[in-house]
């Protein structure tokens, strides 16, 4: 057996991987939702002129709604945009079925904020990146 390690995969190989742990995800349990119905979506915030002023990225699948990432510029910052934006995908997800919603944050970023949004506190990675502390919070949609 050789043990390859590359930084630049085949599409056709990342393929097979990703398509084994499917496989095996859906004998483990038939009725797991597909990777068809996972859902990619983006909220803006624009300003008057149309300038972005805020955003977040997330992905809904497995019940979930997860959100990968949230940013607000700073002069915006205090004004409720970043409730408003969170709102925005809870309530998308929710319309398409989701019914909870995780996501990562770090020690300098924004915890207390999602705790505001009703997040709670599922764990702590101590020295994720070195010197700080990443912080896993869910929250029940429904």
């Amino acid at each position: 057996m050789n043990i390859e390690l590359t930084t630049t995969p085949s599409a056709r190989d990342a393929k097979i991987i990703s398509q084994g742990i499917v496989n095996y995800n859906h004998a483990m349990i038939p009725a797991l939702e597909s990777e068809d119905n996972e859902i990619k979506f983006s909220v803006f915030a624009r300003d008057n002129s149309g300038s972005i002023t805020g955003g977040l990225r997330a992905v809904c699948y497995w019940n979930t709604l997860h959100i990968e990432l949230l940013w607000v510029c700073e002069r915006a910052r205090g004004a409720q945009v970043g409730s408003r934006l969170v709102g925005k995908a809870e309530r998308f997800a929710l319309s398409q079925g989701f019914k909870r919603s995780l996501l990562f944050t770090t020690s300098w970023q924004a915890k207390p904020f999602y705790e505001k949004q009703g997040y709670c506190l599922e764990a702590s990675i101590p020295d994720y990146p070195e010197g700080y502390v990443s912080y896993l919070l869910t929250k029940v949609l429904l």
